[in-house]
């Protein structure tokens, strides 16, 4: 009696400790997006103002879209490093085209954007490369290639109606925020709603036994891919258009690190088989109060870096402990 008191007692503490790890990795970020709301509401000032909402929702914007997608691609137990050389890429054309109309300029980055995503698919469904190898090329490839068509130099662009889409509002809500949280709407219905949805999810889960009962697997890897590549792209449109400016040096570098952060503390795990749109965007809004935070209270911009890592590091534990 004693031993099966002993291994029934010791069974509870297991499933107790694995209910807390599940919480906490599923409501984990919501709670610390309110604790930094709380935080930043009592000690930091001019914080609860309509100014301040607009300028963090403005800047994280950009960094959502390529999240949304970042969350797709690790949901099929992948990754893509090349989304910030996708955006640089996306700023070098747009001058090229601004002078045939704004809708020209947009729609030939979009372009850009999916065939980018649709090559890192390729290698990776069908030519077999590991998806860190294979988007690492073109994270290094990609930002030379920007910088070859802008020949190296910063353009400043003029069109007004191009301009808008960085400064513009709708009914006081920037028209930026507009279309991150559309695309992050249109996301959660593909992922959740959709038949290309769990089949990426069963992809993720389990390769194998997704290619044995005949799932399209090359071809969901690539529409995957391709469109991470078109959100990227749509993030290097939004940042060229806030700037006025396009600056391949400098366009979406190390965005793909913010991006693969936003969704790991978001709840989607890096082993594949589920994605977390929700939890991607208060991760995305978390790592954006934890930065404006910090710079608030005066400290540098490589303490934010070091903090980033350290959620990095807590959120894996958490993932790996719930596995």
């Amino acid at each position: 009696m004693t031993q099966a008191t002993t291994q029934a007692a010791t069974r509870t503490a297991a499933s107790t400790a694995a209910a807390r790890t599940r919480w906490l990795q599923d409501n984990g970020v919501y709670v610390a997006v309110g604790v930094l709301l709380l935080f930043n509401a009592l000690f930091t000032a001019n914080f609860l103002t309509l100014g301040n909402f607009t300028t963090q929702l403005v800047q994280a914007a950009p960094v959502l879209i390529v999240a949304l997608g970042m969350a797709l691609v690790i949901g099929t137990e992948g990754v893509d490093l090349s989304v910030g050389a996708v955006m640089a890429l996306a700023a070098a054309i747009i001058p090229l085209y601004l002078g045939a109309g704004p809708l020209m300029a947009i729609t030939m980055a979009l372009v850009v954007g999916v065939l980018a995503g649709a090559f890192n698919g390729f290698l990776v469904a069908r030519v077999g490369i590991q998806p860190i190898v294979a988007t690492l090329a073109l994270l290094v490839g990609g930002r030379g290639l920007a910088l070859v068509i802008a020949d190296g130099q910063l353009v400043q662009l003029h069109d007004e109606t191009f301009l808008a889409l960085g400064t513009g509002d709708v009914l006081g809500i920037p028209i930026s925020v507009l279309i991150a949280g559309l695309l992050a709407l249109v996301v959660a219905g593909l992922t959740n709603r959709t038949t290309f949805g769990r089949q990426l999810v069963a992809i993720g889960g389990n390769r194998k036994a997704a290619t044995l009962a005949g799932l399209p697997v090359g071809r969901v890897l690539i529409g995957v891919y391709a469109i991470t590549g078109v959100l990227a792209a749509i993030a290097g449109v939004l940042a060229t258009s806030r700037l006025a400016a396009s600056d391949p040096a400098d366009m979406g570098l190390l965005m793909e690190l913010s991006a693969i952060t936003a969704v790991v503390v978001g709840g989607t795990p890096l082993t594949g088989g589920k994605v977390r749109v929700l939890g991607t965007v208060f991760g995305v809004i978390l790592m954006q109060l934890v930065r404006a935070t910090l710079i608030k209270h005066n400290l540098p911009d490589s303490i934010a870096q070091m903090i980033q890592a350290a959620i990095i590091i807590a959120a894996v534990y958490v993932a790996r402990e719930r596995r």
